[in-house]
């Protein structure tokens, strides 16, 4: 049996913190994103495209596929000419909703903080 390393270089089973757990789920810039847009609903591919046109469709396609591989979401596929594809969260995946509310509540919280802590830091390097 060979190294199995995660994205994060952590072998799964030597994991020491259940936080490592958590953000090999949602971490990265997109998922806590991708997650909070499905909290109201279903979406489909190019909704996602629209709500976050800063992410790649090379890079939507990367998280929606690890969130979908977790049992996070659910990927429906509909026999339709064009076909139509769409995505929601399921049971599983429901119960991160209070994580990412918390997420929700903190950023709302500090961003103002934050982008002075970030001003600063700017000025003077």
């Amino acid at each position: 049996m060979g190294d199995r390393r995660n994205k994060y270089g952590v072998n799964p089973d030597m994991q020491a913190c259940p936080v490592e757990t958590t953000l090999d789920v949602i971490g990265g810039k997109w998922k806590g994103i991708i997650l909070y847009q499905l909290l109201d609903g279903t979406k489909r591919f190019n909704e996602f495209r629209r709500l976050n046109p800063g992410i790649t469709q090379f890079m939507l396609t990367l998280q929606l596929r690890e969130l979908e591989r977790d049992g996070i979401i659910h990927r429906e596929i509909y026999k339709e000419v064009p076909p139509r594809v769409e995505y929601s969260l399921t049971d599983f995946g429901r119960t991160l909703e209070p994580v990412i509310m918390s997420m929700k509540a903190w950023g709302e919280s500090y961003k103002v903080r934050l982008d002075e802590n970030r001003t600063i830091q700017g000025e003077e390097n």
